[in-house]
């Protein structure tokens, strides 16, 4: 078996450190990372931290408008997918380099995989909801983190193919949780107490590319009860200054540069709360029992809200505010994205396809493999 992974963004490299290594105990894989996230800090400091094998393409595609980053990558992802001939080509989450994968993949005739599928927020504003919505429909293989997830894809036609496999963030989470308490020094670097600071990251453009969501976000966590640590996403901070609102916010906010991944699952971790605009973060304050503050009207992850651990507050000023100083600490944490053995449960789901289709015999989906 040899599978294309392709990712480029932060969340697809920690998806991909535990997938690639059951992956490749069981077959081949070839890496190819987009280039969508290029820096060292958004990038190289992930595959060195995760143990993620060098890639075996760069495709080094870097920003662009959300159509010509897209077509760059279509046409830089086929040839790789001709010369490689994949049996199967794994694509991750809902950024553009999964579209790009999910493109090339239907029209060169290769099986199509998306871990995290039938996610939805229903906000069709969204890039990544319309991303993630039309690799669905181009997928063979539809990985879902939840049985709502599996819900999802059915009320749009997609039966077939569908396996609820659990949450690889949460063998990832898992497996980190266990060392960042000895190898991370970010609280002694930052000087920070566990329980005492708030965690925020801003990266939406719906939020970073409109100034009024941009600086009500500032008013509320100016105003927080608690200081604020803010690792600073490269385009939010090229905002910050585009709007005159830096000065205000270094003075305001602890901004600190762009994290690794151990680093940043250690403030996520001891952290009285935490307020974002990410999906990923979002779930990974759920795995590890910080309570949430999302600066979105709605979300993918809702399995976190009705869990009483998420609460939504969009960019409103003092719905921010009311809820970084509401007492909210859920007694109970149920277990809807699995048991932390997604990635073993897709590794083996592939390899039983490939070889049914080799052998052309059919695989019967699982609800719960």
């Amino acid at each position: 078996m040899r599978v294309c992974s392709i990712v480029g963004a932060r969340p697809q490299f920690i998806k991909a450190a535990v997938v690639s290594r059951e992956l490749r105990a069981v077959g081949e894989e070839v890496l190819v990372h987009t280039g969508q996230h290029y820096d060292e800090e958004m990038s190289d400091v992930f595959f060195d931290e995760l143990g993620i094998p060098e890639p075996d393409f760069n495709l080094g595609v870097k920003s662009d408008t959300h159509g010509r980053q897209t077509a760059k990558m279509i046409a830089e992802i086929e040839p790789v997918v001709e010369e490689t001939d994949p049996d199967v080509i794994l694509l991750y989450g809902d950024t553009n380099s999964t579209l790009a994968g999910a493109i090339v993949g239907s029209k060169c005739d290769v099986v199509v995989a998306h871990v995290e599928a039938g996610l939805r927020s229903h906000n069709r504003e969204m890039p990544e909801e319309i991303n993630r919505v039309l690799t669905d429909h181009a997928s063979d293989l539809c990985f879902a983190p939840s049985e709502r997830a599996v819900d999802a894809l059915a009320s749009e036609g997609i039966t077939e193919g569908v396996y609820w496999t659990g949450d690889v963030m949460y063998d990832s989470i898992l497996e980190v949780r266990k060392r960042v308490a000895d190898q991370s020094t970010v609280l002694d670097d930052l000087g920070l107490e566990a329980g005492e600071f708030i965690l925020s990251t801003v990266h939406r453009q719906h939020n970073t590319d409109t100034r009024a969501n941009l600086e009500s976000i500032l008013d509320a966590l100016s105003d927080a009860p608690l200081p604020v640590v803010f690792p600073a996403h490269p385009r939010t901070i090229d905002r910050l200054e585009e709007y005159g609102l830096r000065e205000r916010a270094e003075a305001e906010l602890e901004i600190v540069e762009p994290l690794g991944y151990l680093d940043f699952v250690r403030l996520l971790d001891t952290a009285e709360r935490i307020a974002t605009d990410s999906g990923g973060v979002q779930k990974e304050a759920f795995f590890l029992e910080t309570p949430c503050v999302t600066m979105r009207e709605e979300t993918e992850w809702t399995e976190t809200v009705d869990a009483g651990w998420n609460e939504l507050v969009g960019a409103d000023a003092d719905a921010i505010r009311e809820a970084l100083r509401g007492d909210r600490t859920p007694e109970e944490t149920p277990e809807p994205y699995g048991d932390g053995k997604a990635s073993r449960r897709i590794a083996d789901i592939l390899q039983r396809y490939v070889d049914a289709a080799e052998s052309e015999l059919a695989v019967e989906p699982l609800a719960s493999d």
